[in-house]
This record gives C-alpha cells, structure tokens and sequence, in this order.
C-alpha cells in the first residue's frame, strides 16, 4: 500500500492467523490515520485546482500553458520555456520499461573503447505513484521467482528497488487523468545512474562538479513505444581528457526510455556448447539444493504466420519479420552493398523454417512518412556515421527478463573503408591483382563492407563471436577455388576471419572475403526454430541437446568463448585462419614479403608524399607481428572442448609435444632469427630518419617475453605431470630458446645490432623472473593460469639457465675477434653475475 507494490498472491497473513489479526488491526489505525490526514492517498488523485497552499494541485493550464510544445506518444511531453514536463497516464504506472543510455557525442580522448553511439548504461525503471510524488525506481531481474512460490515474498524483500529521482506531482491532465511530472532536473542535474562519466573516469580527470549553467536538454521527442530525450552534459574537471586549458569536460547523452512487453517472451535457455548473447538470471525458485542461475538467449520474436504450415516443415513468413532500414546518409553506390549484408542472414533463418525473416530496406523519405525516425524503438538501422573511427558495431537493446531482442541499430563508420581497403592490400594483394592500389575497385570494398555488415547483424541476432571457428578448415583448402567459394574462409562470419591470406600467387579463382557458414546456419536454427510441442523452456532442452550432440566432435560446429589476452586455446584466436598454424603463418608471412617489394609502387600517388606507404608500411609489421602471435600460442597451449557432463571425454588437453616443437622451430626461425627483411631501406628512408632497429628489437623482446611468461611455463611444468609421455616441458623449452637466442656462442660467430638487442632482452628477462611475481588481475582471475614463481620449478630452472650462459659466453668473448662481439659477451657475463650473486663486484673481481 505505501510503496505502490502489487499485492501478493500468497501473503504472510494467509499462512498465519496471528499475523492476521495483527494486520486486521494494523489496517484498521492506517484507515483512521489516513482520514484524519490532509494530505492525498497513496495512489489517488489530487484535486485539480486550489493551488499547492491549498494542499491541492495546480491548474493543468497554469502549468501546461498555451506556449508549451507537445509531443504525443508514449508519454505526452510538454516543453514549456526550458522546462520538460511528462504526462503519465495511470497505465503506464509499475509498467517495466528499459532504458537505454548512449554518449550521443563525446570529447576525444575520453576512452579508447567508447566513441559516438557506446551504450553506458541498460536498466529496467518503474514509474510509481507515492501520494503527490511520482517516484522512478530502478528494478532488477538478477534475481527471481515465481510468484506462486512462498519464497517469491523473500526474493522482493531482499531487492527492494532505488529511489532514482522522486518528483512532485505538478498537476492533471483533465482529459485523461494523467500525472504530469516536471522531469527537467533528471537530465540538467548530476544523476549517476544516466550519467556519461563512470566512477573511475571522473576520478582520473578529477571532476570537481556538473555546471548547470553549461548543461541542457537539447531536445525530447515521444513516439508510440519509447521516450528520447537528448541532453549536453558540461562537467568542470582539473585534468581533461582533451582541451586541457578549459578544465572542461563537454558530452552529450541520449536516453531512450522503452516500454517493454505486458507479456515476456517465452526465454530459450542458453547452452554454453553454443555461442549466444544471454541475460542471466539467480532463480530461487529452482528446485536444486542451491541459489541456481540460469541464462536465456537474447533473440528476436519470431513467430509464423501460419503455424500449421510450419509444423510440417514448410517454409513461413513470421508475423513480424527483422527489418532494418538505411540511414539516409548512406552513400547511394553503397546501399546495395549493405542491403546484402542484412539479408545475407535470410538463408540461415530458412534453416530454422522462416522465409523473408529479415529484410533491408530504404528508408521512407519526410514527404512518405514524416513521423518516421531511426530514435523510434519500433524502427532498426544500419547508421552511416561520417567519422575517422575504423570500427563498425552490432549493439542491440534486449528485455532482461525474457532476452526478447526489441530493437537494434547496426553503426557503420565512414572511415572504416580505410580499414578494409588496407588489409585487403596486405593480407591479399600478393594473389589477387584486384587489391593493388589505393584505390581498389568498388565492388571489392563492397563484398568487404557486405561482409561486415553481415557480422555486425549477426551480433545484432544474438550471436557472439566464435574464434574457434577458423581452425575447422583445412589450410591448403583455402587455396582452393571450389573449396572458397562454397565454403568462404570460415564455417562462420562471427569469427575475426576476414580475409584469405593463405591463398598464393598463382592460385585461381579464390574467394578472399568471408561469408555466412554453416555454422552459422546450426546456430541460427538452434536459437530461433520454434518448437510448437513444449510449452516451457525446460520442455525445449532435450530437442536441443540433441541438435548439440549431433555434431559433436565435428570441428565445423565447435564454438569457443571469447577470452581476450588471456587465450589458452590457440586455435581460438582472432584473424586467424586454418588448421595448422605453422603452415597458415608462413604462407601468410610470405605474401607479405611480396607485398612489401611491391608497397611503394602500390601506394605512390603523383603529387602526394609517403603518407600512404607509411601507413601501409606500418600495418604490415602489425600483420607479422598478429602471424607470429598465432603460432606463439601454440607453445604452452591448451585445447578446451566445451562439454556438459552426460558427454565421455576430457574439456582439456595440452597442444600435442610435437606440434608445440614445430611452433618453437617456426618462433627460432621467423622471429629470433632477426626478420630484417622487413626493415627495407628503400621504404624506410622515405618514411623515417631512425627508429627501424629499436623498433625491431621492441617487437623480438616483446615476443621472447611473451614465450617467457610465468603462466605459460606454469603450463609446461603443469603438462609433464598429467601428459608425462606427450609433454613439451618446460626444460626442453628453456633449453631450446636459449639454444635459438644464442646460436653464435657455438661457433664464435659475431654478433650483429640486432641479436646483441635481443640478447640483453633475454637477460632482462630471466632477470625478472628471478626476482619479480606476476601480478594477478582480479577481473581475470578465473582465466589466468595460478603461479608463484619463487615457490615453482621456474626460478631454478631459470638460475640454471643463466649459469650455462655464463659458462659458454665467457670463454666465448676471449675466442671471438669482433670487438663489438667481445664487449657485448663480456657484458652478459657481468649482468648474469649481478643477477646471481647480487653484487656486480663480488666473487668476480671486475
């Protein structure tokens, strides 16, 4: 009664007599305090008229007066002067609505992984009346029950909702009983809960405060399903992330408020077999002997038009198809390309029995339809955004309480073009003469930006990225005509499989670019064919295991969570292609080799300098560099095989001994071996006056540290253990590194720049790992693979690194004849002597 809760369906006093004459009598005292009270029931109307010192309301036409601007739908929004006014009509009121807080436009600098268009904030909110106030509640479904069962009572006491914002009831609506509300201080004030600054943003650019004087609700706008307001957000700051001398941070927010479903959709529960966006839920009302979780799907309403037809098999329209409209600001010469990336998803939705399931379209024109708005929740797109951003994105907005997909806008950056055109360049230039220039031919960037723009539906459908999925084919199938353009790249377009940089000069007729998959299809069909004989979710599970198991074991079905810099599994990695590293890496590291020689002609450009070429140049010591990445992993690597437990088999296994050696072989031969191949000075002296040797050492070091990282090693000491006849440990490991590091020592060989670089760098190494532990991040914990260093084999096995070092160096700098080589090498001998003996001095007499 005081909070504006529904009442429950099984109270306390129904279960209890006492507790019943206790509330008999609590009820009756709240009935006469309430008469004897002047002010409004919770929950009643307020006389309109009177004014506040009457206790009343005012007139509706002395607060909406006849200046105000209105804005029919969802809610009526009345702009009267600088003020927002909403009109809430008592249906509205304890209805769940999502909203949804985008940086509409946001200072430079302010975050590498947020720009124009980033999602901050998703909350389901409540607008409940409490007397003359209105109150905004934020409302959780992290944890649930059902509301037949006793312990649903204990689940809404233990969540009681936040008090966001209260506001004062301003007045009536006379014509239709709606509350009106002055809603300006919810976006002029500093609310942290629809805020653009996080906790830790506002800490490291020290701000003081919001300006209320610089902050103003740009505009509001009400369509039939959701509320838009946009709103500029000035914060005084000692430390900006841009613009430093204003001491300002300026950021305009957009808040999309959207009325969710009376009726859930009926949630698919997920399968960490195969990959799906989710909403987690605690359900307490699971009869397991624990607090159990659950995670649905987030997917679209798909529902047939005719379900009789769909049940014997055939192929049906839905009642309500996926439509995304185009941003008018698409280049003409485009939108067929982009089209094609939405409605390429058609053949995965007619796997899961729909025709015509999702659909591209342009659209309507003002004099068409002038209502018509890519901010109206009912309407998706695919948004053009003229910006220097390489990115695209697929976000979607999703009921958390069922994962109903409600509405999504695919965001394609101008400048992303960029991108393509360079990897294309790169990746494929040595074997296909199309992507020779900068200026490649339209319908080659076309079917890249098609092939993006298909990724980025697919996240918007609800499928997450599968890196796993590139290692199901072969190598040498992608150099096969009839193998790439049946099967694309990769059984999946969710994987960072973009193009075919396998493929060699001479191969004919291969497909570069990646397409929809057959995985892709089995996902779809998992997650969206409807299954008219079960009626719950439960009811679903055993039809969908079944799918699962059927393609058990069958790499082209494998999925494989996404885990950042923590990877394990090497065949789970990004822009990876192939199912043998090794082999996909050399041949990859030999095209670039070839587009090197050909990168000047390639980007020359009368009357232009070498902005190009550097560009390109430095690009394509990122793609060697990504080359080398793949088969570095290999080394102290683990296969997962996701499994549930009524499945025979082990989830983990460690890279085979033999495959771990050939990764090492290739790392000894393509990296430590120094690649001056790629400082070319031909290209370098155009481009840059220094910086290629340092430049070179930094990416050798870097990738010795990463094969000498604790956690990896832990991996190799752990692999003898378990796997004691197929183990590539972690001595042999050491031992083949240092023999690859240090191959002059054996015949007194001089040491050039560039391996006396990499050398101090392995010192430095074994030096830290004597004397430092790693740091564990606490986010990741469950990722990283546990080691303490002091305790582990690895620091003696380190130490014992270091004192065969210093035995072979040291009588090597007295044989060799290079002066650079005898200083250096005498140099190892005193830095190892520092490192174990802990004095530069003792026991050596230098």
């Amino acid at each position: 009664l005081v909070y504006g809760w529904p009442a429950q369906p099984l109270s306390i006093t129904q279960r209890n007599p006492v507790m019943t004459r206790l509330a008999t009598c609590a009820l009756l005292l709240t009935i006469v305090l309430g008469a004897c009270s002047k002010r409004p029931t919770a929950g009643g109307p307020s006389p309109a008229g009177g004014g506040r010192d009457g206790g009343g309301l005012e007139p509706y036409g002395d607060v909406i007066t006849g200046d105000a601007v209105s804005d029919s739908g969802l809610f009526t929004l009345q702009t009267v002067g600088d003020k927002l006014y909403f009109e809430i009509p008592d249906s509205l009121l304890d209805r769940d609505m999502l909203l949804v807080s985008r940086i509409a436009q946001t200072p430079s600098n302010l975050s590498p992984f947020i720009n124009a268009g980033s999602k901050v904030a998703e909350q389901v909110l409540r607008w409940q009346r409490n007397g003359d106030k209105v109150l905004l509640r934020t409302v959780s479904y992290r944890s649930v029950a059902s509301d037949t069962l006793p312990i649903y009572l204990s689940v809404q006491s233990n969540n009681f909702a936040p008090i966001i914002r209260s506001f004062e009831i301003e007045t009536v609506n006379p014509a239709d009983s709606a509350l009106v509300i002055d809603v300006t201080d919810l976006f002029v004030k500093d609310i942290p809960a629809i805020s653009g600054l996080s906790n830790n943003q506002r800490t490291q650019f020290k701000v003081r405060r919001l300006d209320e004087s610089r902050t103003f609700i740009e505009y509001a706008r009400s369509y039939p399903l959701n509320v838009d307001v946009r709103h500029t957000l000035t914060f005084e700051a000692s430390e900006p992330p841009s613009n430093s001398r204003t001491g300002t941070i300026s950021m305009q927010m957009h808040q999309t408020m959207v009325l969710l479903p009376d009726s859930p959709m009926r949630p698919r529960l997920a399968d960490p077999r195969l990959g799906w966006f989710t909403v987690q839920q605690i359900d307490f009302g699971l009869d397991e002997q624990k607090a159990a979780s659950r995670s649905y799907i987030r997917r679209w309403r798909l529902e047939p038009k005719d379900p009789a037809a769909y049940a014997r098999g055939e192929l049906v329209e839905p009642v309500k198809p996926i439509v995304y409209y185009l941003d008018p600001a698409t280049p003409d010469k485009w939108r067929p390309w982009v089209k094609r990336g939405v409605e390429d998803w058609q053949v995965a939705f007619e796997v899961a029995g729909f025709k015509n399931a999702i659909i591209a379209r342009d659209a309507p024109s003002p004099e068409e339809d002038p209502e018509f708005s890519l901010e109206d929740v009912r309407f998706s797109g695919v948004r053009w955004v003229a910006s220097l951003t390489r990115n695209a994105v697929g976000p979607s907005v999703s009921d958390p309480r069922s994962g109903e997909i409600i509405e999504s806008d695919i965001i394609w950056y101008h400048n992303h073009m960029r991108s393509y055109r360079n990897r294309l360049i790169l990746e494929t230039g040595a074997a296909n003469p199309l992507a020779r220039s900068l200026k490649l031919d339209d319908e080659l960037i076309g079917e890249a930006m098609r092939a993006v723009i298909a990724h980025e539906i697919g996240h918007a459908i609800g499928l997450p990225h599968n890196m796993i999925a590139s290692s199901a084919y072969p190598t040498d199938s992608l150099r096969s005509s009839a193998f790439t353009h049946a099967m694309g790249v990769a059984p999946t377009i969710m994987d960072y499989a973009r193009q075919n940089y396998i493929a060699q000069p001479g191969d004919s007729a291969i497909r570069f670019i990646r397409k929809i998959g057959p995985y892709d299809k089995y996902a779809v069909n998992w997650g969206y064919r409807n299954l008219p004989g079960a009626e719950t979710p439960d009811a679903e599970k055993a039809t969908l295991d079944s799918w699962i198991l059927e393609h058990a074991g069958d790499p082209m079905y494998r999925y494989e969570r996404q885990r950042g810099g923590l990877l394990v599994d090497p065949r789970a990695q990004t822009e990876d292609l192939g199912d043998d590293h090794v082999k996909s890496s050399t041949y990859g590291i030999e095209n670039l080799k070839r587009v090197l020689s050909n990168l000047i002609e390639w980007t020359s450009t009368n009357g232009q300098d070498y902005s190009d070429l550097s560009e390109l140049y430095f690009e394509l010591l990122s793609q060697w560099n990504r080359y080398i990445g793949h088969v570095l992993t290999m080394v102290g690597g683990v296969y997962e095989t996701i499994k549930t437990s009524d499945q025979s088999g082990v989830v983990y296994e460690v890279v085979p001994k033999e495959e771990q050696k050939q990764a090492m072989q290739f790392l000894i031969e393509q990296v430590l071996e120094t690649p001056t191949w790629l400082n070319d000075p031909a290209i370098l002296r155009r481009i840059e006056h220094a910086g290629a040797v340092d430049r070179l050492r930094n990416f050798q070091v870097n990738r010795l540290n990463n094969l000498l990282d604790p956690a990896r090693m832990q991996r190799l000491i752990e692999s003898e253990v378990f796997s004691p006849d197929d183990a590539y440990g972690l001595l042999e490991f050491l031992s083949d590194l240092q023999t690859g590091v240090w191959s002059e020592l054996a015949s007194a060989a001089p040491i050039d720049t560039y391996r006396r670089n990499l050398q101090r760098g392995y010192i430095e190494r074994l030096a830290f790992l004597m004397t430092e532990e790693p740091q564990t991040n606490p986010s990741r914990f469950l990722w990283q693979t546990p080691v303490n260093v002091s305790q582990s084999d690895i620091r003696p096995f380190v130490r014992g690194q270091l004192t065969e070092l210093r035995a072979a160096a040291e009588p090597a700098a007295g044989r060799t004849r290079d002066q650079a080589t005898r200083y250096h090498l005498q140099d190892v001998v005193v830095r190892i002597d520092v490192i174990l003996e802990g004095d530069e001095g003792r026991g050596r007499g230098r």
